[in-house]
């Protein structure tokens, strides 16, 4: 080490962090919160690392004798939260880094700081220990060093993207999926609810999907339909009743016995014995809910033999599911919802689930990346629609023999509107249930979660908890700022007072798939997403004719661009 580089020496040591006292006072001029500093080890060829937390300078009384006046000493010092351990490798082998501490250091332990070339070796050492890497940019400390994280690690624990509007977000994903799409056999999914993600689809590997709007059609190309027998009991339930209503348990019941009957038929007309013998509510399988509604109809009216003979009186359920079938004809008829209730033969077809998942989850024919436009789905209904995707692609991988099991990442856009802290409805409830399942259980049937969100402290605490990844960029909002620092392992200080003072396309990135807490410059995608940022003032500053306004009403009109 660079004995030019030498700042202090060790005057105290806790379980993880010391104090380092600096003789010389410019040497003080030189340091900065969060640089990285190497400390001599008791272990030969071992190095402690650790940032720098805090930098004192203050002045110490110093009473020579009772009769004289105290004097002062000024002590400089500096406190260093400890990291890791470099181990120094002889010959060819390459240094290793590893985030444990297999000694402390002893009292007056020379300290370093790192800097030049043995930074810029320090940080390539980093980023060579994944076998794998994912290049995610360069090191703001060390611009000239590849700030690289283990791929692996990055996905199979689970990741957070979060920063507030304009702070690089949006790019920051662009870039990991850019890269993802490089590999022969990405499997991703992203949750794209603006439709920002949609110039990616120039990317090798890539598909764009869009849930079907009121004047899709089923044989539309890359248009997705969600039928409603695809929803879970429990799903259709939180849609279609309404729980106030004195006859909620009645209309439960009946509907439950109904989708059972036709299924049960669905089933036999399609020769399909083995499941006929085990299948449940749950399972999907197409019906008709035309023919559901005729039988609500016909069972609301319903008239039967009274006591006396030639006399009728109104069956049980007569009158109990008016309520119920108007609820259901009016989501029926809302175009809004032509992706749910779409009632063309081809969505009843026994084999067009086997389609519809290969559509999702398949990576092979240069489709590994799917990006699905969720632009045309009405935010009430959002938080369901997310969840039964989430759902299908978990019960699947869940479901798959594990040789054939290939993992996939789902990635998460603006994940607050339907993964939320706070549930304002059972269809937000059901949502919200699909993911925190993921969360727990996904990656054992290889599925990842990457969470993106501009509001964390709006996100499901349960989701992010178990999030063992963090890319996060500029948050001014407290609020914003508390999730993630509570988030952050407790030995890194204050590192994550950066939050709000980072520059755009720079990030704070913490976890098992880096090394060490690093503040990193993104790569800038080579396809940007489109976050439609409009500079204001210039935009202002320009003179125009005309407007869209005839058009967009138009649009609005027709629920279609």
């Amino acid at each position: 080490m660079d004995e030019k580089f030498l700042i202090g020496k060790v005057q105290s040591v806790d379980t993880g962090n010391v104090s380092v006292e600096v003789d010389k006072e410019e040497l003080l001029n030189n340091v900065q919160i969060h640089q990285i500093v190497q400390i001599r080890s008791t272990k030969t060829g071992e190095k402690i690392i650790g940032l720098i937390s805090k930098i004192i300078r203050k002045a110490v009384a110093d009473k020579i004798d009772e009769s004289s006046d105290p004097g002062f000493i000024i002590e400089n010092l500096i406190k260093i939260n400890l990291v890791g351990t470099l181990i120094e490798k002889v010959g060819l082998d390459e240094n290793v880094f590893k985030r444990t501490l297999n000694t402390v250091p002893s009292i007056n332990a020379d300290c370093f700081l790192l800097q030049g070339n043995d930074l810029s070796t320090f940080m390539n050492t980093i980023s060579s220990n994944s076998e794998n890497p994912l290049k995610i940019g360069k090191y703001t400390i060390s611009e000239e060093s590849v700030a690289n994280l283990d791929g692996n690690k990055f996905f199979q624990r689970h990741a957070v993207i979060v920063g507030g509007t304009g702070s690089g977000k949006s790019w920051t994903v662009a870039s990991i999926l850019e890269k993802a799409t490089k590999l022969k056999s990405i499997n991703s999914v992203v949750f794209d609810l603006h439709g920002e993600y949609k110039p990616l689809s120039k990317l090798d590997n890539t598909t764009l999907l869009k849930i079907a709007g009121p004047s899709d059609k089923p044989t539309d190309e890359n248009v997705m339909f969600l039928p409603y027998w695809l929803l879970s009991y429990e799903e259709i339930e939180s849609m279609l009743l309404d729980r106030s209503d004195s006859n909620a348990p009645n209309q439960s019941r009946t509907l439950f016995d109904l989708i059972i009957k036709y299924k049960k038929e669905k089933l036999e007309k399609e020769k399909q014995q083995e499941v006929l013998n085990n299948f449940t509510v749950e399972s999907p399988i197409p019906y008709n809910i035309a023919n559901v509604l005729s039988e609500l109809d016909a069972k609301d009216s319903e008239m039967v033999p009274g006591a006396k003979e030639g006399t009728k009186k109104q069956g049980s359920l007569n009158g109990k599911l008016t309520r119920f079938i108007q609820r259901l004809k009016s989501k029926q008829s809302d175009k809004r919802l032509n992706f749910i209730f779409n009632s063309e033969a081809k969505l009843l077809e026994y084999d067009w689930f086997v389609s519809f998942v290969k559509n999702l989850l398949d990576f092979g024919n240069n489709k590994g990346l799917k990006i699905i436009d969720f632009s045309e789905v009405p935010s009430d209904i959002l938080p369901l629609i997310t969840g039964l995707i989430g759902r299908l692609i978990f019960s699947i991988q869940q479901w798959m023999e594990v040789e054939k099991r290939h993992p996939i990442a789902l990635f998460c856009d603006e994940a607050h509107l339907y993964i939320p802290a706070n549930l304002k409805g059972g269809m937000e409830e059901k949502g919200l249930q699909s993911f925190e399942r993921i969360a727990k259980e996904g990656r054992k049937y290889g599925i990842s979660l990457v969470v993106i969100s501009q509001r964390p402290s709006d996100v499901s605490k349960t989701i992010l908890s178990q999030c063992g990844n963090f890319v996060a960029m500029r948050l001014t909002n407290p609020e914003d700022q508390n999730v993630i620092k509570r988030l952050f392992p407790d030995n890194l200080g204050g590192f994550s007072d950066m939050l709000p003072i980072l520059d755009i396309g720079e990030a704070l990135i913490v976890g098992d798939a880096s090394l060490l807490p690093s503040r990193v410059i993104i790569d800038k995608p080579t396809i940007p997403p489109d976050s439609a940022t409009i500079d204001f003032w210039d935009e202002w500053g320009k003179e125009k004719t005309g407007s869209g306004i005839e058009q967009a009403v138009a649009s609005l009109r027709k629920q279609q661009k």
